[in-house]
């Protein structure tokens, strides 16, 4: 095994040495690839040729390198004007192909952003993820679900403004329940003079900006004023709105002396791993805490992990103008030309060393530690929990990737089959997977048919594309189903020629009972586990996972085809009325075979309107 490996090292190096003969010294990004055309690392350089020798320097390189020299077979370059330009382009195709020898965010998460709408009388405020690319105004971003959640909800009830869609707006004709809990003003019916809802959005704004005290102050007079004029309900309300601002200030706990628009990172590795701990500042306001993992070699130094994290977070995300660390990074000056470029403007990179700022970041490296240290517990946990379900169950091998299997329909219409994943750090959520049913001959409610289904659109691109990539590739496999599962998933991989994972089949207990489910596994009998066992714990935890996941893409799908169908085609047809024929028959199809006796039936259908929707189904209209 030895030999082979030298083997391959010193083919890889001499084939590095080829390309080495005819790189120039000017900037630019390389990228090294395996046989089966898999991007292996994405390096860029100041000079390429300088850069690319010292991989036929093997010797000098840490083992994880070396592996990756000895896997190389080809190799490709870019070359740029400038450093700066090949650093954005080394970070835009990190982000892109994930290669796995380069330090990788890993969540790649998307942070939520408040939107306050331009394009409309009445402007909304609302969340949003994503391209901001609608009219309006963006105030954010905010690290975590519940920090925007809380604010927004209680930014609704300071300054009252809508947050309905404006089809619901146009729609409306007496006010919701937001206006009945005090978090909306009900423009739409036309509960606030138009001038009045106007001053209302101007508040947000200056409170958004950071003007929070301006906006307490002018609250408060407005308060007094009614009070001393016996207005007592108008008081009231201004009461409820400063109380709702002095809420979000708690929350945000405001440093508008330290810092304006900042984001601080913190380091902390232990063990091989590392956490990176984010604090957001805007406008003076705290917009929340996010805790990262990010994957990389073990003999990464801290800075080296910081520096690249730090690179690709602001790939898609527009960089403050203050950026605070816990440690210097090895290139900072190149970091802060391309966070610059990036920007706009200019953007500083510092390490405080002392005062207020220095705190700030001591604090944030204070959760970095306790957020690894409660993450790799997690993780040892998580570990003895799978050599348990690996001891419990007689798996040949520990498993690292778990699949497991559901569908969702509503009575066999809109069908869609879900996968999640798990492994030795929990759920993989950016594995998961979703497969809208796409076969025409399967019976309504055909169970196995969509299992038959899904597996082998799964596998068989997996066998095309993955299968030597074992981090793609699972041990075990979960269903949800008993018998007639398990035999379908049997049948399904004799037909694609696997035989290397466990099928496991998970059926509920009588009256859907948890702690009786019974286990099916080919060649053994079935069995139960104690209602008290870890590892039945742990499967239904896996199982309520993808039944979760698979009822809510059923319902995504059942709502894109609510709003978007033949349906809306149908004179004298709206949303109501199309809404009734979907939840009676299912689906717009069931709708086109009905016959008319069948339509008169559902509920707010007429008999002329069944008529004209038979007609119109059945070439008459």
């Amino acid at each position: 095994m030895m030999n082979q490996d030298s083997s391959s090292l010193e083919k890889g190096v001499s084939l590095i040495k080829k390309y080495v003969q005819t790189l120039p010294l000017s900037p630019g990004v390389y990228r090294m690839i395996n046989g089966r055309d898999e991007v292996l690392y994405v390096g860029k350089a100041k000079s390429l040729k300088k850069r690319v020798v010292s991989y036929t320097l093997p010797d000098r390189l840490p083992i994880r390198l070396q592996r990756m020299i000895a896997e190389t077979s080809r190799m490709e370059f870019v070359t740029t004007h400038t450093e700066v330009e090949a650093l954005l382009l080394e970070v835009n195709l990190i982000k892109k192909l994930m290669p796995r020898y380069n330090i990788l965010m890993r969540d790649s998460k998307s942070f939520a952003y408040i939107r306050l709408d331009e394009g409309h009388p009445y402007p909304l405020l609302t969340k949003h993820r994503g391209a901001r690319n609608l009219p309006g105004e963006y105030y954010g971003p905010f690290a975590s679900a519940e920090a925007v959640n809380t604010t927004l909800t209680a930014l609704h009830r300071a300054f009252l403004l809508r947050s309905c869609p404006d089809k619901v707006f146009a729609s409306r004709k007496r006010p919701c329940l937001q206006y009945q809990i005090k978090r909306c003003s009900a423009p739409c019916v036309n509960y606030i003079a138009h001038e009045d809802y106007q001053k209302l959005v101007q508040e947000t704004r200056e409170f958004l900006a950071g003007k929070s005290h301006k906006i307490q102050k002018n609250l408060a007079a407005n308060m007094e004023k009614a009070s001393v004029a016996r207005e007592y309900e108008k008081a009231a309300i201004y009461r409820d709105r400063i109380r709702a601002l002095t809420a979000i200030q708690a929350r945000q706990m405001i440093h508008t002396t330290i810092l304006k628009d900042a984001d601080i990172f913190a380091v902390y590795a232990l063990g091989g791993k590392t956490c990176i701990q984010l604090f957001l500042f805007r406008n003076g306001s705290n917009y929340g805490a996010y805790a990262s993992f990010p994957s990389h070699g073990e003999d990464v130094p801290s800075e080296e992990v910081l520096e690249a994290y730090i690179a690709q977070f602001y790939e898609d995300a527009q960089p403050p103008r203050e950026i605070l660390v816990n440690i210097a990074l090895p290139n900072l000056k190149l970091m802060e030309a391309a966070l610059s470029q990036k920007a706009g403007g200019r953007v500083y990179v510092r390490v405080p060393k002392s005062g207020s700022k220095a705190d700030l970041v001591h604090h944030a490296l204070d959760n970095a530690r306790e957020s690894l240290e409660r993450h790799l517990a997690e993780k040892a946990s998580q570990e003895e929990l799978l050599r348990s379900f690996m001891e419990t169950f007689d798996l040949p091998t520990y498993p690292h990737r778990i699949e497991v299997y559901d569908n969702s329909h509503t009575q066999g219409a809109l069908a869609v089959g879900a996968m999640i994943v798990a492994g030795p750090e929990g759920f993989i959520k950016n594995a998961y997977r979703k497969f809208n049913i796409r076969s025409t001959e399967l019976s309504p409610g055909d169970d196995y048919g969509m299992l038959r289904e899904v597996l082998t659109r799964r596998f068989s691109k997996a066998l095309a594309h993955d299968k030597d990539d074992t981090s793609q590739w699972p041990e075990v496999i979960l269903i949800d189903g008993g018998k007639g599962q398990l035999s379908t998933a049997e049948a399904t991989f004799a037909d694609l020629g696997i035989s290397d994972i466990q099928l496991i089949a998970i059926a509920k207990g009588p009256d859907r009972n948890a702690g009786r489910e019974t286990f099916y596994m080919p060649g053994k009998a079935p069995f139960q586990l104690p209602p008290t066992h870890k590892v039945l714990y742990y499967l239904q935890r896996l199982r309520d996972e993808a039944h979760r996941f698979a009822i809510g893409a059923h319902r995504k799908r059942r709502i894109k085809a609510i709003s978007v169908s033949k349906l809306d085609e149908v004179p004298s047809v709206g949303a109501a009325r199309k809404r009734a024929l979907l939840q009676h028959f299912g689906s717009t199809k069931a709708v086109e075979g009905a016959g008319l006796k069948d339509l008169e039936n559902v509920q707010g259908v007429s008999k002329n309107l069944a008529k004209k929707i038979y007609d119109y189904f059945h070439g008459k209209g």
